[in-house]
């Protein structure tokens, strides 16, 4: 492989962020002056890459959203393309994020760029005619999970499942009690952590149920505190605006992602990665997910599994309790919370559930994985 390589990586959300820094984090280690430019956010920062875009301008969540947004997106799209025809790279690495990357995929296969997809759209969920697309723009294939494997194969697609790279990066050294301490949490009080999500329309949408959810819970119990992580890219004055409407004190925590999420006793998350590594910290949660009526309507009818939350998904059986679009009230959230809070054997439960969680994962190493198989492409 030539010392000059260079790779434009591009993720459009938090998640993908994340996976993207870890990966290129390995891939450092491996060619140390590889160069590395596309969108993103603080992970693929921290990892070396020169962000053209910050990833907080593309994340927003469901079809009506993307419309309200969709000539900002475009712009970044046509500046990306532009980009990429002016300084061409050996290879794009495209993660997760498919209404983007899929058309970026298309445009880097007329120009003869070769294009690696890490993190597969979910095709065995919903639009699994993308599979099509996939096997015209996409050289390989790089899969986190066991069973997506033969869906490539099956359709003549170059893949390898590099396995979840959270199987070796979600840890914690600390339990509850000290995590608790270190956030200047009160250690005898019981946390109700708030994930409300990432993307702004997300949090818009769901974080007043969910402070309203945890008001009635914190008036009829005194030894419960509330907080809430902030999350990468979201813009701290979208939370303090919201939290507003409330005189409850709510501790926002700004970093030490795991470190906190151990602190709290029980979490109600937005549906997202974010729910695997809180199961995979054995913390009790429940996952809700809620998106424009419009939009809803269409991914009803369109997605072909039981489950929206990737613990379900991977598992195959319900393991988390999943609150969708209309059960997501304040009342629901309220009955559900408390009950995960005072229920005997939680915490014993959300054990069971990560360890079933981890075996469903399959192999450990996946950012280093996903790296090597960069090397290999490029070489």
């Amino acid at each position: 492989m030539s010392q000059t390589n260079k790779i434009v990586v591009i993720a459009g959300e938090a998640s993908g962020d994340a996976h993207a820094g870890r990966m290129l984090a390995e891939l450092k280690k491996m060619a140390p002056d590889i160069q590395v430019s596309g969108i993103g956010g603080d992970s693929m920062r921290a990892a070396g890459a020169d962000i053209k875009v910050d990833f907080s301008e593309l994340a927003v969540m469901g079809l009506v959203e993307v419309l309200k947004r969709y000539r900002q997106i475009k712009k970044i799209f046509n500046q990306l393309v532009t980009e990429l025809e002016n300084d061409r790279p050996d290879l794009l690495v495209l993660v997760d994020y498919p209404g983007f990357n899929l058309k970026l995929a298309k445009v880097a296969k007329e120009m003869h760029i070769p294009v690696m997809y890490y993190i597969s759209p979910k095709v065995w969920a919903w639009r699994a005619g993308r599979v099509k697309k996939i096997k015209r723009y996409v050289d390989h294939m790089a899969v986190l999970f066991p069973f997506e494997v033969p869906i490539y194969e099956k359709a003549g697609v170059a893949v390898s499942c590099v396995g979840h790279p959270l199987v070796d990066a979600v840890k914690t050294e600390l339990n509850t009690v000290k995590a608790k301490g270190k956030f200047g949490l009160d250690p005898e009080h019981r946390v109700i952590g708030l994930f409300p999500g990432s993307r702004r329309s997300e949090v818009e949408n769901l974080l007043p149920i969910m402070i309203d959810a945890a008001e009635k819970i914190h008036q009829r119990h005194f030894d419960v505190s509330i907080a809430l992580p902030l999350a990468p890219g979201l813009d701290i004055s979208i939370l303090k605006k919201i939290l507003k409407r409330t005189k409850m004190p709510i501790k926002i925590v700004d970093g030490d992602f795991y470190d906190f999420t151990k602190s709290c006793d029980v979490i109600v998350a937005a549906s997202g990665t974010v729910t695997l590594e809180i199961a995979l910290l054995g913390v009790p949660h429940l996952l809700v997910y809620r998106v424009a009526p419009m939009t809803y309507r269409i991914l009803s009818r369109l997605v072909k599994i039981p489950y929206v939350g990737l613990c379900n998904i991977v598992s195959g059986k319900p393991l988390i309790q999943e609150l969708l679009q209309d059960d997501v009230t304040v009342e629901r959230l309220e009955q559900e919370i408390s009950n995960l809070m005072i229920r005997q054997g939680s915490k014993h439960q959300a054990e069971k559930i990560r360890q079933q969680v981890l075996a469903a994962l399959g192999p450990s190493g996946g950012a280093h994985n996903a790296a090597q198989q960069i090397i290999n492409m490029l070489d």
